[in-house]
């Protein structure tokens, strides 16, 4: 069993996981796994890493050909995507018709059949977009405790934060639940979008890699193109379940890096974070609920983030998904910030301070307050957040 470090700071307590050199690379399992679900986690992690093929159902347009490429060891990376779209009079359309809102950069080019041949290319932008945004690939760790938090908990804290100060509380997003057929807290994404890892799982090897699965057995029509179709090499469903429930099963498992140092500074840091506001929306500790999983079942973990959707102004990236418009964001959590070398959902600043700079909305007053810190408070809250 891992070792565990608890702090008490401030009238809270954190806890910190004590990691060897070798585990700090991240991509671990939680700790007191049983054999069969460390034997799931393993099995996840390879077909996390597996590349597919064009004979595998890869494509016909895809953005990479394994889920490792843009979430190394289940972390995030520097690589984007891009979405598009079109807001006519306040009213954002997705342009699926053209492929959108999300491209898919890359194609499996020739493809000839008894009908004649077809070259799959990449997508581009279609010139009827008004509106496109980078996102980034986000981390992966620790999302297992995240989906095993019930939605009664998101529904209170975003009543606790609207009892607080309507004026920066945030709202849920609705999210179908694919496997229900309901509508529930989506908690996962840029905008909250998704709802459980297994529907991330299926939604990404879909919309990334193009695999369909029996929760998404729709192909993506290239370009908006459903006709092109029927040169779809492998037109069969591609992955029968298993390769979706293993990747969950990996998310599910998958552990958050250990913190770094707890210094004076850092705790110093860490009371300048809760001074400013920015604890507002990147909430410290949040219960989960019960889980089979040992390590996940009514634990306080520490995301820093509400997992809401909060209005961000000019920090929004222009996309509406669900009930989120182009102003709103979900909190980004925070744990795992340490790894982390570009910031913000486009990848576009290069230094916390930019990152921090660049909100707006409901998080201005939190930015305005971060512009009057001193030297001191200024070194002390980026120590706490590089300790992250």
């Amino acid at each position: 069993m891992r070792p565990r470090l608890v702090l008490l700071v401030a009238g809270a307590v954190f806890a910190a996981s004590v990691y060897t050199s070798a585990q700090r690379q991240g991509g671990i399992p939680v700790p007191d796994l049983t054999p069969a679900q460390r034997q799931a986690f393993d099995e996840g992690s390879r077909v996390f890493a597996k590349r597919y093929t064009v004979a595998d159902g890869l494509g016909p347009v895809f953005n990479d050909d394994s889920c490792a490429d843009c979430h190394r060891n289940g972390g995030g990376s520097n690589r984007t995507v891009q979405r598009f779209g079109r807001t006519d009079r306040g009213q954002f359309d997705a342009l699926e018709y053209l492929g959108g809102s999300l491209i898919q950069s890359r194609g499996i080019g020739s493809v000839t059949t008894t009908d004649g041949t077809h070259v799959f290319l990449a997508e581009r932008v279609p010139p009827e977009a008004s509106v496109t945004a980078l996102r980034r690939s986000t981390p992966l760790v620790g999302l297992g405790f995240i989906d095993a938090v019930p939605d009664d908990t998101w529904l209170a804290i975003a009543d606790q934060e609207r009892r607080a100060d309507p004026s920066t509380a945030g709202s849920p997003q609705r999210a179908f639940n694919a496997a229900t057929g309901a509508f529930v807290v989506g908690k996962f994404g840029w905008k909250a979008q998704v709802p459980t890892l297994r529907q991330f799982a299926g939604d990404a090897m879909l919309n990334e890699m193009g695999i369909t699965s029996p929760g998404f057995r729709d192909e993506i029509c290239p370009q908006g193109d459903c006709l092109a179709l029927a040169f779809n090499p492998t037109p069969a469903l591609n992955d029968d379940g298993r390769d979706q429930a293993a990747m969950t099963d990996f998310m599910t498992m998958l552990d958050v890096p250990a913190r770094g140092p707890i210094t004076t500074d850092v705790l110093s840091g860490e009371r300048v974070f809760q001074d400013i506001g920015c604890e507002t929306y990147h909430r410290a500790t949040i219960q989960t609920g019960s889980s089979a999983i040992r390590a996940l079942d009514r634990v306080d973990v520490h995301p820093y983030s509400d997992f809401l959707l909060h209005s961000m102004g000019a920090l929004g990236d222009g996309i509406t998904q669900g009930l989120a418009d182009g102003f709103a964001m979900r909190t980004s959590p925070l744990w795992g910030l340490r790894a982390a070398t570009r910031f913000l959902h486009d990848g576009s600043a290069a230094t916390l301070e930019q990152a921090i700079r660049r909100h707006d909305g409901q998080a201005r007053a939190s930015r305005e307050r971060f512009d009057a810190l001193n030297a001191d408070q200024l070194a002390w809250l980026l120590a706490f957040l590089r300790s992250l």
